[in-house]
């Protein structure tokens, strides 16, 4: 009787942990939306910077696009706004833009910090997360490289050094 009882809790727990398993599994997926990699046409969005300018990907064809989701919050994110900054503005001029795409902060948290990292560079605010579940990004910080005619050159969504975003930079300069 005993054995048939643990047997029975066992099978009850099991089932359990494969329910909620399979719950949390689709929710994120669902989140995330499609994932956009390395070959495929970027899909065009319209965001408001933080100075409420539009900011429409398509208006960026024929330059490359250093394409970063980004949160205030994130530690590499962090580390790596100082570096974007400085590359910035030796590749604007070379057909490089940076869109800094903010994920669901509010304007007063995000200004503070382009503020404090002297950011010039456009940061388009995805507060619904729109942008961020059409290009599948999952964690932040997440960089996508798309080159002058929309195509996605390379995803990652690593630290990046000062050197790597250099070579990336390179990698989509027309």
């Amino acid at each position: 009787m005993k054995k048939n009882r643990l047997w029975f809790r066992s099978a009850l727990l099991a089932i359990l942990v494969v329910a909620v398993g399979y719950t949390i599994y689709n929710s994120m997926n669902e989140e995330s939306g499609t994932y956009i990699s390395k070959g495929d046409t970027a899909p065009n969005f319209v965001l408001t910077d933080l100075n409420g300018k539009q900011v429409e990907l398509e208006d960026y064809r024929g330059k490359g696009v250093f394409l970063n989701f980004w949160g205030t919050w994130c530690k590499p994110c962090e580390r790596e706004m100082p570096y974007m900054q400085r590359q910035y503005e030796k590749y604007k001029e070379q057909g490089v833009e940076i869109l800094a795409v903010n994920v669901s902060e509010t304007n007063v948290s995000v200004k503070n910090f382009a503020d404090r990292y002297r950011m010039s560079f456009p940061i388009p605010m995805d507060k619904q997360r729109e942008v961020t579940k059409a290009f599948g990004i999952g964690p932040i910080p997440t960089t996508i490289l798309i080159d002058k005619n929309g195509k996605v050159v390379e995803r990652t969504s690593e630290s990046l050094s000062e050197k790597k975003i250099i070579s990336f930079m390179e990698k989509i300069k027309p």
